[in-house]
């Protein structure tokens, strides 16, 4: 097991260059990531902030989704993390989260297809019978160096991952959902600063955004609260899976704090929105970047 594993050391100490490795594929495998990110603060106490609360997380199994898991279980809430293929990385995550006292149900599947989206909160309800929080966060990303390389394959994929996901499970959760509840969405700072070589990544997390306050409008008659986490430039296997070895190697490096953000440090944003704590928060972002578009 990676030293990394399950630890918030000091962040400023991990080193800022990653070596060359090897991903076979999106959205990435953590556990042979160097260095594994760090997905847990073991300094947290929890307080019960999400006691009895059940949470869906899409890309629960890695990077900013395990991070977000193992919080919301220090704070009472059972997990379903929905993922794609990562089984491994996924029975890690559930396997930490029972180590909590918490209940982890996985669930494997293409979540850019409206039946898997429904089956998975059907599967959610059966297993625990009540949604309380849903985290919509997996996402894909294709580098071309032109637009003129972006196919309508690669167009339709990325939408589907990066957003229609997030539609998909929004409409099946809401007829379950009950006054107090939540739906987070992860945006990304390249839908304010853009991303030259990541154009329809960019373009999707910009309609996360429109979304969110869309549908925040939509809910907030209903007593369900819809806001948005925008991270900067974060270490998760998505980037040695999707980045060529100049771009990963130096990640985050440019960044005024110097560094990429660790998924545990995004994770207090996620359970900020979920809780009580954040109950006039409505169609908000939180922008968590490293001052990454300060000078913008």
């Amino acid at each position: 097991m990676h030293p990394n594993y399950g630890h918030l050391t000091k962040c400023e100490d991990i080193p800022i260059q990653a070596p060359l490795q090897y991903q076979p594929g999106q959205p990435g495998i953590e556990s042979i990531m160097i260095p594994r990110p760090i997905s847990e603060n073991p300094d947290h106490i929890g307080t019960g902030k999400l006691q009895g609360k059940v949470a869906i997380i899409t890309g629960g199994d890695s990077g900013i989704g395990r991070a977000i898991a193992y919080l919301f279980a220090k704070e009472g809430a059972d997990i379903v993390v929905v993922y794609l293929n990562e089984h491994g990385d996924a029975m890690e995550t559930a396997t930490r989260i029972r180590e909590m006292g918490r209940r982890c149900l996985t669930i494997a599947g293409d979540i850019g297809y409206e039946d898997f989206c429904r089956e998975a909160v059907g599967h959610t309800l059966s297993e625990f019978g009540r949604i309380d929080i849903l985290i919509n966060n997996a996402a894909e990303q294709h580098v071309q160096s032109s637009i003129e390389h972006i196919s309508a394959e690669q167009l339709e994929r990325t939408f589907r991952t990066n957003f229609f996901s997030f539609l998909y499970f929004a409409k099946a959760v809401v007829p379950h959902l009950r006054p107090g509840s939540t739906i987070i969405n992860t945006s990304s700072v390249t839908s304010i600063a853009g991303f030259e070589q990541l154009i329809d990544y960019s373009a999707t997390k910009g309609a996360v955004g429109t979304f969110t306050r869309s549908l925040a409008l939509s809910l907030i008659k209903r007593g369900i609260r819809v806001n948005c986490v925008a991270p900067g430039k974060t270490w998760t296997p998505l980037i040695p899976a999707s980045l060529p070895p100049e771009m990963y190697m130096t990640f985050g490096s440019d960044n005024p704090i110097g560094r990429p953000c660790q998924p545990a440090e995004l994770a207090p944003a996620y359970l900020y929105l979920a809780s009580d704590d954040s109950s006039y928060a409505v169609g908000i972002t939180l922008h968590v970047n490293g001052g990454e578009y300060l000078a913008i």
